[in-house]
């Protein structure tokens, strides 16, 4: 059996590690200093509390790592967060792979994201597309459609916003480099559904009742 490889603190990989967590932490120091953006965030957290209370659901929807981000916070309002409660209404676009298949066959694959939000949309939901360029054709297709369906829209992306940016409202990480970029998005997100489930089961909970 051969020996594992040594690694000691001054290792390169070693190096790297920490370099990598040093910027993590640099990109997450620079939203914490940004006001504008923290405004932002609570102003995401509003209105996926008004949407929700108001019967309307909240519609994630990206690529790649963004997609998974999207399933991952739509899950954790229809299941749980902080605490036990009631679930509350969330999806995330394009996870219904026949559905994929169809309609990026039969309209391109542009259309993936767009032609579902035109079926399930309804006037009180919430969309939140994410990219970290703000440049995916098919997050913007969706856009287009959620702005033809006067819903209301806020995206995440990463510094320059891209053309996302000129569509729709956008917390913009302060990054350029993908990786850091997704985990602020899922460290906003996050933060996002702590504030909604606090919110909206505060009444329920002060008073003692039942998820």
């Amino acid at each position: 059996m051969s020996a594992a490889p040594s690694s000691t603190p001054t290792s390169p990989w070693r190096a790297d590690v920490r370099q990598q967590i040093e910027h993590s932490i640099a990109t997450k120091q620079s939203l914490l200093q940004d006001d504008a953006l923290l405004g932002q965030v609570e102003r995401l957290a509003q209105a996926c509390l008004r949407s929700l209370q108001s019967g309307g659901k909240i519609i994630f929807a990206g690529n790649g790592g963004s997609f998974a981000d999207a399933q991952h916070l739509s899950a954790e309002f229809t299941c749980r967060f902080m605490f036990d409660r009631r679930p509350l209404a969330s999806i995330a676009l394009a996870t219904n792979n026949s559905a994929i298949s169809a309609i990026g066959n039969d309209y391109g694959y542009d259309q993936v994201f767009a032609r579902e939000l035109q079926a399930l949309a309804q006037p009180h939901d919430l969309f939140v597309p994410i990219s970290t360029s703000g440049n995916s054709p098919n997050v913007l297709a969706a856009v287009e459609v959620a702005r033809t369906l006067g819903i209301t829209t806020i995206g995440l992306t990463g510094r320059g916003g891209g053309k996302l940016g000129q569509l729709c409202e956008c917390i913009r990480v302060p990054a350029t480099e993908t990786a850091r970029i997704q985990e602020c998005h899922i460290l906003l997100g996050h933060i996002v559904c702590q504030l909604v489930e606090r919110e909206y089961f505060a009444a329920e909970r002060a008073a003692g009742a039942a998820p």
